[in-house]
């Protein structure tokens, strides 16, 4: 695949390239944030990953949190609500997105009984005529939530995707691109409604490129959100097969869009977006929400950065070594701790319910930088104080600092 010979790069760098091309090489805004900087955030991740856990809050509000500081999230609601700037799609996962990919993502829309999973292609073929129903019905009555729908769940063992038939077809319709998200409830459930009443009028008439096209261009958005990557990286982030993913990586380097790069410790190939900033310093200081693009591919965090992470919501409490919702802490361009963390709304306090450093951290500094971002992330989340249990090794020193209340002055 490779058309010239690779450059080395240093793996220092190539971690820093990589936080630059994921928005962390800029300085936080100093003023109050607005819709240009979150615009800005969101076009250069491209991705922004949805999940219902609500422990600590909405995943998706979390990364422009991360890059930019305290922001309104109504904002990111407007973008993907009254403006229609994002939209909602099955990309790395279920993500928001810029509209401008719409076009690029129809060949999945398509290809929905081959790409989408079973229980909702199922619908299609032992029930076709639910799916006709619900389409008319939303074309004729409007805007539809699938608890509107009386049908019963399966009696069968676990909850998150035992759905009724209704919910479904639904989400069959939505695969297909058919149906879109209007809207999300105060619940965060879907409100469908026909796509063509709700993406502009742009998107919706853009020309639908061939898929050799569409795998170029997302391979392409990648490369620039990654900055540096193997092949697994770029596939990885729209979930793109292997073979479509190293036909597209081949046109773009024969283009010189990418550059084979050896970095150093990998041993692996890799590729580099020749566009991407080499800050030869960072000052990034941030909490990673678990979806996080910086974060959401384990083996490249633990290849880049040297650390192992492994998302415990599913693992017995009595089994976690790290804690249910935990936030990995970077500081400059290294991840230095990790904090299981929920937002007790109730009490008005952000919890730390463990902290644990990374080997080789400097515990003093790193409990200082931590505690002012657990004191701004408090403040964002509109909780009063930041309280530290005593579990993990790095408790003792961040209850110490952040002990009293935690509100950002």
């Amino acid at each position: 695949m490779r058309t010239s010979p690779a450059q080395r790069l240093p793996a220092g760098l190539a971690r820093r390239i990589a936080l630059a091309a994921q928005g962390f090489a800029d300085p936080r805004p100093s003023g109050p944030v607005g819709t240009r900087q979150l615009r800005r955030t969101i076009d250069r991740v491209a991705v922004v990953q949805i999940d219902s856990v609500n422990v600590l809050s909405r995943s998706h509000y979390l990364p422009a949190f991360s890059r930019l500081g305290a922001y309104p999230r109504a904002a990111l609601d407007d973008l993907a609500g009254r403006r229609h700037e994002l939209f909602e799609y099955w990309a790395h996962e279920a993500s928001l997105l810029p509209v401008r990919l719409h076009p690029f993502l129809r060949w999945r829309m398509d290809a929905a009984d081959k790409e989408a999973w079973g229980s909702i292609t199922r619908v299609q073929r032992e029930r076709p005529e639910l799916v006709a129903e619900l389409l008319r019905r939303i074309r004729d009555d409007g805007p539809i939530k699938s608890s509107q729908l009386q049908e019963a769940r399966p009696n069968r063992p676990g909850s998150m995707w035992n759905w009724h038939a209704g919910k479904a077809a639904l989400e069959y319709l939505f695969f297909t691109g058919v149906l879109t998200t209007r809207a999300r409830t105060t619940g965060f459930e879907r409100v469908y409604d026909l796509t063509e009443r709700v993406l502009p009028v742009e998107v919706l008439h853009a020309p639908t490129p061939e898929r050799t096209d569409a795998m170029r261009e997302l391979v392409r958005v990648a490369a620039r959100a990654l900055g540096v990557s193997t092949e697994k990286d770029l596939r990885d982030y729209f979930r793109l097969a292997p073979a479509d993913a190293r036909t597209a990586i081949a046109e773009l380097a024969d283009a010189g869009e990418l550059v084979p790069v050896d970095v150093t410790g990998w041993n692996r190939p890799a590729w580099l977006d020749p566009a991407a900033r080499r800050p030869r310093r960072l000052r990034a200081r941030a909490l990673l929400s678990p979806f996080d693009s910086l974060v959401w591919e384990r083996p490249r965090v633990e290849r880049i950065f040297g650390f192992r992470y492994r998302l415990e919501i599913y693992t017995p409490a009595a089994k976690r070594v790290h804690g249910y919702y935990v936030l990995p802490f970077l500081l400059g361009d290294q991840l230095v701790a990790r904090v299981d963390l929920k937002a007790d709304r109730q009490a008005g306090v952000l919890r730390v319910q463990s902290a644990h450093a990374e080997e080789g951290a400097e515990r003093t500094l790193v409990a200082d930088a931590l505690a002012d971002e657990l004191r701004l992330m408090a403040e964002w989340l509109e909780l009063d104080d930041v309280v530290v249990a005593a579990a993990g090794d790095l408790a003792p020193e961040l209850s110490r600092v952040v002990r009293g209340p935690g509100r950002v002055a």
